[in-house]
């Protein structure tokens, strides 16, 4: 199952939940503050595979994704 990433917003808390994708956007309770103004996150992703990247992106500015001569980011 995928890790959702979520943030209240009455408190600012943010929240890591295993859940179903059936279930990434029903409602949830705020554990620190028990407040229900909780939102869902985009997660940013980075996956590669003999140094070819598969999803996500750079991790710098100069580069336009792949390896990075000048940082060194693969």
């Amino acid at each position: 199952m995928p890790i959702y990433e979520y943030t209240c917003q009455d408190c600012h808390t943010q929240i890591e939940i295993i859940r179903s994708m059936q279930d990434a956007d029903a409602p949830l309770t705020c554990e620190h503050c028990h407040g229900n103004q909780v939102t869902r996150r985009i997660s940013l992703f980075n996956a590669s595979s003999g140094g070819r990247v598969i999803a996500g992106g750079s991790q710098c500015s100069t580069c336009s994704g792949g390896s990075c001569s000048s940082c060194g980011s693969h």
